[in-house]
């Protein structure tokens, strides 16, 4: 298994890319924006630099990692000779099933398609194929050149085979794969959104403000960071989607999201990536607290 596809050039798509490349696989990322494409691989070349300025990697293997990538804007181009295919869209049920559905019309009959999905159902994604036996997913952790973890999901028909391909693939990459079966937000996020979600609901009851909760959460549970900077550094769309998923998935009330991260998601403010969420990211690098104004 020397050729992956990688689809979507977004922030875990590139990360997972860099991964492969850095590992002498041959990538070929897809996307349907020559832009995403161009500031994807620009990510990639940034994270390269920082590994060489730190000398964990050398000038020479920076440029064999980005000679190891090749761009496509046609998903056909890029998949139609993959061992692998990850696909690393948006984290949105119909545009994934469409994605699926594609890609078994398009690759080997060999080839083995997986899911970056953080919460998705892994059969929901393979029954669209015609090979749900070789559908798997693969969630990797952000920033996936750094995070170690890979959760591995078995969808209902994912054969034994296949899963202990995908297991020793991840070791080569450097990673620690952890099997877990397809429930709603596997394990990482059936843990951890309940979490985040309980830390929104309680600056939304006006307990405590955004920087004390997350200083009780990292000096007295020694999380390297706060639920609601992580949530921020997440995206907070991400995790309302993911709880939503959870919701419908269980039909539990623990996991219906908070009305303030649902207002918060409405007016805009999504974290980092819009440059403001539950801190304010636009001006400087230092985190100053979010208005009240969606309390």
């Amino acid at each position: 298994m020397k050729k992956i596809a990688v689809i979507g050039a977004g922030t875990m798509g590139n990360g997972i890319a860099h991964v492969f490349a850095q590992n002498d696989f041959s990538i070929n990322l897809i996307d349907i924006s020559q832009a995403s494409l161009d500031r994807g691989l620009a990510t990639i070349a940034n994270n390269l630099d920082r590994m060489v300025a730190k000398e964990s990697i050398s000038e020479k293997d920076k440029a064999t990692t980005l000679a190891n990538i090749s761009t496509f804007t046609h998903i056909m181009d890029g998949v139609s000779e993959a061992d692998l295919v990850v696909e690393a869209a948006t984290e949105n049920l119909d545009i994934k099933l469409k994605i699926f559905k594609d890609l078994d019309e398009m690759c080997k009959p060999q080839t083995i398609l997986a899911s970056n999905t953080s919460s998705i159902s892994i059969t929901q994604i393979a029954s669209v194929t015609q090979r749900p036996d070789k559908v798997i997913g693969m969630h990797f952790m952000n920033p996936v050149p750094i995070m170690k973890l890979v959760e591995i999901i078995r969808g209902y028909s994912t054969s034994d085979e296949v899963t202990k391909t995908i297991m020793e693939l991840s070791e080569k990459l450097g990673k620690t794969p952890t099997e877990v079966n397809d429930y709603p937000g596997f394990v990482a996020n059936r843990i951890l959104m309940p979490m985040i979600n309980e830390a929104i609901e309680t600056l939304y009851n006006r307990v405590a403000g955004v920087t004390e909760i997350d200083t009780v959460m990292k000096l007295g549970m020694a999380h390297p960071m706060g639920p609601l900077q992580l949530a921020d550094f997440i995206g907070l769309d991400v995790c309302l989607s993911i709880l939503n998923v959870m919701y419908d998935g269980f039909k539990n009330p623990k996991y219906a999201p908070c009305p303030l991260l649902v207002n918060m998601v409405m007016a805009g403010k999504l974290g980092v990536k819009s440059g403001e969420g539950f801190y304010d990211y636009s001006e400087s690098k230092k985190a100053e607290k979010v208005s009240t104004q969606f309390i």
